[in-house]
């Protein structure tokens, strides 16, 4: 029974997704397999070309600055040009960069190419994205995100484990490993991912912009002043300072309380063993719940999860500290993106995935300054209050902001039933005055009815019956058989007219 019943979960954890859906999470799955680069790369500058360690940071802060400046590009280039040429350019560039990182020698040039490797593998997020909320259901958003960051987590854990392995061997392969998997996603990409980016109608068009075949583009500058949204992304920017201290504030404070490097990783391994283990379970609980909610209750969760990490005097304390922001970053991670989805344009959404895309790679640059200051002036006490007193700024921030958010995007709606079905909008336009009509004229009727004696209504019969025999004799030539039921439904107010004028004269 058990076994049967985990079954029938993983088959409807999965079921209902577009086929084009489960080529782009392969895509993201193979990608983040080869993810060695970001893992060994400290390692490789400092052991393997001797470099200092305050250089090996420069780099890693020039990575994560190229991932924050290529966000709002890529955004830009998903809307303008397309999902697929972005991923197609940024995948292939990222695998020619990482493969020339292997090479250069010389500090500048690693430098400068590891700013480019940053940008160009940070580049291809609002596509992906974007994508993904172009060819999944409204309803199904939230599940195919989770989904997206339950192959991410899988892959950067396997990638993990083997990166040890083949540094050992040489780091130069790791740099090629990456390059030939990230060039296989390229392939997925070109052969099996059609392009997604909506299309204009010719409707569209003019009623955005006045006139026809002139689309209405949802520039940057929209985007910052959709209020609403930006405050999303800002709260975004807070929740993902706070998990960041899990790779920067965690470990230096493991460290000052006398524990080794063994016993971080034993530690940190919880989280990605976790997620992939609660990942699909936890979203089939949260997946048609209040996403503001949701983001009130992992915003706060992940703020007392690390604020509990102050009160750890052994091991077994700091991985149950890690089980609560973990079980945060579970909730927080498919809900914040389909909540981005529900509040971007239809037209704007790579715009949209790109300023959220750099409020996470903003934050991995901030959070090791303020991780590093308050441990360095005040201690690390300091710093797990400052996430609780964060992460409840950032519940409070969503709980505000998510009032009165419609249930389902009208963006999305419209997009999908254009694709899906272009009648059903149409249906129910014309369908929902009928009935209108059909109420106000059958409504008085009844009324009326019920308020009539008996010899009126043999009065009412009569006059019906041979109004009925006139009309019926002027328009039988003019009116199909098939129409009977219309015409006579638009006649009836004439027919009771007349009756009444009859019985008012008798």
């Amino acid at each position: 029974m058990p076994l049967t019943a985990a079954r029938r979960a993983v088959r409807e954890s999965v079921s209902g997704l577009p086929r084009e859906f489960w080529w782009l999470w392969t895509s993201t799955l193979v990608n983040r397999l080869g993810a060695f680069v970001a893992t060994f790369m400290a390692l490789y500058l400092t052991l393997d070309r001797g470099y200092s360690a305050s250089y090996a940071g420069l780099v890693a802060s020039l990575h994560g600055l190229g991932g924050v400046i290529s966000s709002l590009g890529a955004g830009v280039m998903a809307d303008r040009l397309g999902r697929r040429p972005t991923l197609l350019v940024s995948q292939a560039s990222t695998a020619v960069s990482v493969a020339l990182l292997g090479f250069v020698r010389d500090p500048v040039a690693i430098a400068a190419v590891a700013f480019l490797v940053g940008a160009t593998s940070n580049a291809s997020r609002p596509a992906v994205q974007a994508m993904m909320a172009d060819i999944v259901r409204p309803e199904d958003r939230v599940r195919a995100f989770s989904l997206n960051y339950w192959a991410i987590n899988l892959g950067f854990a396997v990638s993990s484990m083997a990166a040890g392995f083949i540094a050992e061997v040489s780091y130069r392969a790791g740099f090629l490993i990456e390059a030939g998997m990230t060039f296989v996603c390229a392939v997925v990409v070109f052969l099996k991912l059609p392009e997604s980016r909506p299309e204009r109608t010719a409707v569209e068009k003019a009623g955005e912009s006045g006139e026809a075949g002139e689309p209405d583009e949802v520039g940057l500058g929209a985007v910052v002043r959709d209020g609403r949204f930006m405050g999303v992304v800002g709260l975004s920017f807070l929740v993902a300072l706070i998990f960041q201290q899990g790779a920067v504030g965690l470990p230096v404070a493991m460290g000052e309380a006398g524990f080794t490097p063994a016993d971080y990783g034993l530690a940190i391994a919880v989280n990605g063993v976790l997620i992939v283990a609660l990942q699909l379970p936890v979203t089939r609980f949260i997946e048609h719940r209040d996403p503001g909610r949701l983001l009130v209750i992992s915003s706060m969760l992940a703020g007392y999860g690390f604020g509990l990490t102050a009160f750890a005097g052994s091991l077994g304390v700091f991985v149950l500290t890690v089980c609560v922001w973990t079980l945060a970053e579970i909730i927080n991670a498919p809900t914040q993106t389909g909540v981005v989805v529900r509040l971007s344009p239809v037209h704007g959404r790579g715009r949209y995935q790109g300023m959220y895309t750099m409020s996470w790679s903003v934050a991995a640059l901030v959070a090791p300054l303020m991780s590093g200051v308050v441990i360095d002036s005040w201690g690390a006490e300091w710093l797990w209050g400052l996430c609780a007193v964060v992460g409840t700024s950032a519940g409070v921030g969503y709980w505000v902001l998510m009032r009165g958010m419609p249930v389902v995007e009208e963006t999305a709606r419209k997009s999908v039933k254009s694709v899906e079905d272009p009648t059903e909008a149409e249906t129910e336009t014309v369908e929902d005055p009928t009935e209108a009509e059909t109420e106000t004229v059958e409504g008085p009727t009844e009324a009326e009815t019920e308020t009539k004696t008996e010899t009126e209504t043999e009065t009412e019969a009569e006059a019906e019956t041979e109004a009925e025999a006139e009309i019926d004799a002027e328009t039988e030539s003019e009116i199909e058989p098939e129409a009977d039921i219309e015409t006579k439904a638009e006649i009836e107010p004439e027919i009771e007219i007349e009756i009444k004028a009859r019985m008012g004269s008798a």
